[in-house]
Parts: C-alpha cells; structure tokens; sequence
C-alpha cells in the first residue's frame, strides 16, 4: 500500500488558496480508483517547520504532496505557532528528505515558484514534481485530478506527471507547462556485494575487528596520473605520477561513466543510494542533446564526496585512474 501524506499550509498573511477543494478532489478521484485499496491517504493542515519531522517520521509516507504557496529561492511557506507566515529554506528542505529518501518515492510540491526546492530535494528522492512560475489554483488542481488519476490506475511516476499536465491542458488553462518534473529512471541498478567482508575470513581475520580495513586516504599530486599506493593496514598513501589527458572528443563520455558506475559499486557504502544517485545524475545529463558539463562534474563531485568515506576506496584507486582521467579531458575546467 502507498501511503500518499498531503501537507498544506495558508498563513493568515498570505492570500487564500483553495486548498481544502484539492485536498477534496485527491481523496474523491483515488476513491473511484478501482485500486483504490492499494492507497492510503493522510492529510495534515496549517503545518509548521517542526511538523515535517514528525510527520514524515510517523506516517513514513510513499508520496508527500505539498499545496501551498513557494518563494521562489527563500523557499516554502509554512505557519508559526501562531499562524502566520514562515519560511522553510531550500537547504533545509534537501537535508530532511535525504533522511528519508529509502521511504519517499515521490515528493509533488504544488506550489508557486517550487522549481528551486524540488530541485534541490531531486538530489535525494528519485521524483519531484515543482513549479516553474506562479500556478493558478484552477490549474493546481486539475494537475492533482490528473496526476492521481494515473496513480490510481497504477501508472509510474513520469506518466503521472504528463497525465497532469494533460488535464490542465484540456481545461483550456495556458499554465501546462508550469509544473517541471525531476525524475531518475535508475536504468543501471546496483546492490551491495553480498558478504563483502566475508574475505578477511581467508587471511584469518576476525569479521568483528575492522581495524584492517582502510580508513585513511591522502592523496597528492596531479589525480589525472598512475597512482602509487603505499601504507600499512589501515591508512593508505597515494601519490599520482602526471600524465597527458587525452583529447576531448576521443572520450566516449557514456562509456567511462558506466565504468565509473561499476568501479564504485563494488565498494562498500553506507551511502551506497547517494553515491548511485549522484551518478544517475550525471548520466542523466550526459544523455541530453547538449549535456551541460559542469552539471555533470558536480554530480561526479558529489558522487565522490561520499564515495571516498567507503571501505576499500584506497585499493580501488588504481582502477580508476585511467577512467577518471578520461573523464577529466572531457570535462575540461568543469
């Protein structure tokens, strides 16, 4: 069962929206839903900023819709204790869904200006749904109408979105392309390796004493050279030695990311879902008519930020080198 947990908020301060008519209109096309049974909605009004913890922590929804009003790069408007207008930032916003991203499919924020946060969540959570512009509340809800009445015939995610877009388009309502859609098809999959640290067992290692493993990594020189490793047990030096990159447009860019994607995925990750995610991202922007590069180099930036913290990332150097460093003549000083 999804559970779909419908968040709004309209301080006094701000004008009136028709948000119980939404809310209204969600409940009645899922109930006409002939999966309706597969759905569970929860409703919360007048939410604050500590709310959002709670609620999300307590209903651990499939889905969090949001209806309300955005601000643009100050963010989302919720209420104070005594109902008036305040502000939940972007940054914020991103850092509480990563805590949720293993629970959270989707994250629709039908709200004005909502592009920058849903962004900023994408990060996180495979699909968001935001605005571009200010969206008329006619238009709002006839996206929700849409949007779940492809839920409720269990369409995916994307085919949701277009259904959406589709019904304010047939209302005649100029605003269709308002809503923007963040989504990651995750087309390359990857699981932990199964008894990973099983190997130690080998060399008569006790599992339960992770001093072996490598926890310390300094890294010096150019990183677009071989790598030299040296170190005791538990921490690793690494020197590289520099070498010419070659050129741009002999680098098959999708090749050396899915090289990447297989190198990093046998490591040994809390993050593993960042680190996946981050590289997703990359490809994603990698498969668009003219790949914006410096997208795709802070998504690989990300990627090994949490790639790095990984059991084993010091002995899979070597393995990377002559890809990242076809990765860096492509991406030049992005």
């Amino acid at each position: 069962m999804k559970k779909i947990l419908i968040l709004f908020a309209n301080p006094k301060n701000t004008s009136n929206l028709r948000l119980d008519e939404e809310v209204r209109e969600i409940k009645n096309t899922l109930q006409l839903s002939p999966n309706r049974e597969k759905f569970h909605i929860i409703t919360e009004s007048a939410v604050r900023i500590d709310d959002l913890t709670r609620f999300l922590s307590h209903y651990q929804p499939t889905i969090v819709h949001f209806s309300g009003h955005g601000s643009g790069t100050d963010g989302l408007v919720l209420e104070d204790n005594s109902g008036h207008m305040q502000l939940v930032s972007t940054q914020a916003l991103a850092k509480l869904f990563d805590l949720f991203q293993l629970q959270i499919e989707c994250v629709l924020l039908n709200a004005c200006y909502s592009k920058e946060q849903a962004t900023a969540i994408h990060q996180h959570i495979d699909c968001v749904v935001g605005m571009n512009q200010a969206i008329g509340d006619r238009a709002a809800i006839k996206f929700s109408i849409g949007f779940y009445t492809a839920l409720g015939a269990e369409k995916n995610y994307e085919d949701c979105f277009h259904m959406g877009c589709t019904s304010i388009d047939l209302q005649g309502i100029p605003e269709s392309l308002t809503p923007e859609i963040k989504i990651r098809r995750r087309r390359y999959q990857t699981a932990l390796p199964l008894n990973s640290v099983e190997s130690g067992r080998d060399n008569g290692i006790c599992n339960n004493d992770k001093a072996w493993q490598n926890r310390s990594v300094s890294i010096g020189g150019n990183a677009t050279g071989s790598a030299i490793i040296t170190g005791d047990s538990s921490t690793a030096n690494i020197d590289f030695q520099q070498v010419s990159l070659p050129e741009p447009a002999s680098v098959n860019i999708e090749v050396e990311l899915n090289a990447l994607r297989q190198i990093l995925a046998e490591l040994e990750s809390s993050d593993r879902r960042k680190i996946d995610n981050a590289i997703a991202d990359a490809g994603e922007e990698i498969d668009k008519p003219h790949p914006d590069k410096n997208e795709v180099g802070k998504a690989l930036e990300r990627a090994f930020h949490y790639a790095k913290k990984a059991e084993g990332f010091a002995s899979a150097i070597a393995k990377l080198q002559p890809c990242l460093a076809r990765i860096t003549a492509w991406l030049g000083t992005n």
